[in-house]
């Protein structure tokens, strides 16, 4: 492994580039949290995304950091993927059209055009993942199913961003709160909302569809290894937490404890946080 030009990771010196999984890797929503580790070379992605033309579009693209596979992640069983007028809906569970249209644009876009039947693959069962550190997934609905059959998986991973729901856009579809105490039982806590959907609720229009109020729809949520407990981490898994901190989200003061922690271990140089902050500050 060739060194990257990065303060940060030349303070840490991990044992390997940081592992990042993209589960449901379609950027419909902006550029990913890794964007910049990614341009930096400091980790090595691996994707998953059924819908082919999402796929081919990643594909054409890529770097050499990056693998993408058609792969369907979920609980290991068949099911139907339900292909919606916005590629953005698509999901393993039928959209709720009694929730939907309550929200200007929602029922249209999330009319099924397609039902393509599928067979799903448990997070623990795919052999083409070495390592995991960074989850980032939206599939939507199917988030809590991806994190109970991969358990084993995520008892490595210091960071999961997920996308949550408030209310129930699918039929049977899990909530904010089934995700939640579920993370929190695999060991994460909650740390940051990366991004925050409201829409205004029907029949009120200002004509603008994507217009707000209060209603809280979705977000995506980032959770990570919970810092209080800086015993229950190994050392590569302070280092990678602390990059992914850094890098993904800006959050300096949980790379900081993470540097603190790895000083004590004798992990990092003694001087590691003074070191930090002037690069942070230059």
């Amino acid at each position: 492994m060739t060194d990257p030009v990065d303060p940060l990771f030349n303070l840490v010196r991990p044992e390997r580039l940081t592992a990042v999984v993209d589960v449901g890797a379609n950027p419909i929503d902006g550029d990913p949290p890794y964007k910049a580790m990614l341009a930096k070379r400091l980790c090595r992605v691996v994707g998953f995304e059924p819908q082919q033309d999402a796929l081919a579009s990643l594909n054409a693209r890529k770097s050499d950091h990056e693998t993408y596979l058609p792969y369907v992640i979920g609980d290991g069983t068949d099911g139907k993927l339900r292909a919606c007028r916005a590629s953005g809906m698509t999901s393993l569970f039928r959209p709720d059209q009694r929730v939907l249209r309550h929200f200007a644009g929602f029922s249209e876009w999330g009319q099924v055009v397609q039902e393509i039947p599928v067979s799903t693959r448990r997070l623990d069962d795919v052999g083409e993942l070495e390592e995991l550190d960074l989850l980032k997934i939206d599939v939507q609905g199917s988030e809590l199913a991806v994190f109970m059959h991969g358990r084993q998986r995520l008892s490595r991973a210091v960071v999961v961003q997920t996308e949550v729901s408030f209310l129930p856009l699918y039929e049977g579809q899990p909530v904010f709160g089934d995700v939640d105490l579920e993370l929190r039982k695999q060991g994460f806590v909650p740390h940051a909302f990366s991004a925050i959907k409201k829409w205004m609720i029907a029949p009120l229009s200002t004509g603008d569809p994507y217009a707000a109020l209060n209603q809280l729809l979705e977000a995506d949520v980032v959770y990570v290894r919970d810092f209080t407990r800086p015993e229950a981490m190994n050392t590569e898994q302070l280092k990678h937490l602390a990059l992914i901190a850094h890098h993904c989200y800006g959050s300096w003061d949980l790379a900081v404890n993470c540097l603190h922690h790895l000083a004590g271990r004798g992990a990092a140089p003694a001087d590691s946080l003074s070191r930090y902050l002037a690069s942070i500050k230059s």
